[in-house]
């Protein structure tokens, strides 16, 4: 298996050399400094190792690769060095938590083989990832749609605010993160033991009394409760349970890609949830989300520009009169959806799913259900 990997020396002969060794079988990219290094996994990254020599101005090879395993937690760690001190050799397993260290010179043949174990390790360590985000994402979801029938109106909440929490991660350029995206789809869920009734008032403004306020209040830190007993979903938790929490924020020059990933989930999370309430109270998506930024004084102007260009939507919304038969999940429904005997099946509001599409097929074989209705379609 090949891919891209860079090695870093302060002396370029050797950067050369190992260029002219290993060049022809995998991508390789080289750097002179700690620094430059540093630059390059963020500019252009990323890259499946990255092989550092020990000794190096400035920077030495252990606080590079302590970096890296902050900024790339993904990436393979080498060490390449003639450096022989026994201190240098444990500060560098233990810091940057390095997955070889070879020694100088070293042949082209084991140098290559320490490579390509490289690439495998950092091959399992995704398929692994991948493995566990798609198990996770798939068992939320199933989770959600049982919730939508459950409680649609907590439902309802979760999934607006995961669609504007994933705008305003793109607008931030954070990427495609996991555990904020299932963060945001189970924020509501510690709502599940909240009466309904309650819940409609408050995502309508009404005023509640101390005991309503307590009781709604305590919902992030059951929800996150609930999660912690999932293994790997701990970071979640962490965001679940921060989202009506303003966090501390630091010095206003700090920016988004430099906050530590929780942390950054929480911000996210918070402004998503924030964002629910001045739009359901009526303001227009641009004005809420200027509103919000004004509010916020502590947020860095770079994220504060970033978050007053978010996309919310991808499309104009229009309804439309149809049948059961042409109910597809994603639509949302612009009435009560009734049996035939008058019993409310879905609520006003809710998104359709595939948990919907079946209890709505089950109940149209036996008593019926009421049609045609209006939904709300994205175009």
């Amino acid at each position: 298996m090949t891919g891209r990997v860079m090695f870093v020396d302060d002396e370029q002969n050797v950067l050369d050399g190992i260029r002219r060794q290993v060049g022809r079988r995998a991508d390789v990219v080289t750097a002179t400094s700690g620094d430059e290094a540093l630059r390059l996994i963020r500019g252009s990254g990323p890259f499946a190792v990255v092989v550092s020599d020990m000794r190096m101005p400035h920077m030495t090879g252990t606080q590079l690769l302590a970096q890296v395993r902050e900024l790339a937690p993904d990436t393979v760690r080498m060490i390449l060095s003639g450096q022989s001190d026994l201190q240098a050799t444990i500060d560098a397993v233990n810091e940057g938590q390095i997955f070889r260290f070879l020694s100088k010179p070293c042949s082209p043949e084991l140098l290559w083989k320490g490579i390509e174990s490289g690439f495998e390790q950092y091959r399992l360590i995704n398929a692994e990832r991948e493995l566990l985000e798609r198990t996770l994402s798939g068992a939320v979801k199933m989770l959600m749609e049982v919730m939508g029938l459950t409680n649609p109106v907590a439902y309802s909440r979760a999934e607006r605010v995961r669609s504007y929490a994933e705008a305003i991660a793109e607008a931030l350029e954070v990427g495609n993160d996991w555990q904020l995206q299932l963060a945001a789809m189970l924020s509501q869920v510690g709502c599940i033991t909240l009466p309904a009734d309650l819940l409609t008032r408050i995502y309508s403004g009404a005023k509640l009394d101390p005991d309503e306020k307590h009781l709604y209040h305590s919902h992030p830190e059951l929800g996150a409760k609930l999660i912690r007993g999932i293994p790997r979903l701990e970071q979640v938790a962490q965001i679940i349970a921060g989202q009506m929490v303003r966090p501390v924020l630091g010095h206003a020059h700090q920016v988004a890609s430099r906050w530590e990933a929780t942390q950054l989930g929480i911000v996210i999370l918070r402004i998503a949830t924030e964002l629910d309430q001045l739009i359901a109270a009526g303001l227009a998506p641009k004005v809420a989300l200027q509103k919000l930024v004004d509010s916020w004084p502590e947020l860095p102007s770079s994220m504060a520009d970033a978050i007053r260009g978010a996309r919310l939507t991808t499309g104009e919304v229009v309804v439309r009169v149809i049948g059961l038969a042409e109910l597809a999940p994603g639509m949302t429904l612009d009435e009560d959806l009734k049996s035939r005997n008058g019993i409310r099946l879905v609520p006003q509001g809710h998104e359709v799913t595939n948990a919907v599409m079946i209890r709505l097929r089950s109940v149209a074989a036996g008593v019926g259900v009421c049609e045609p209705f209006r939904v709300r379609v994205q175009i």
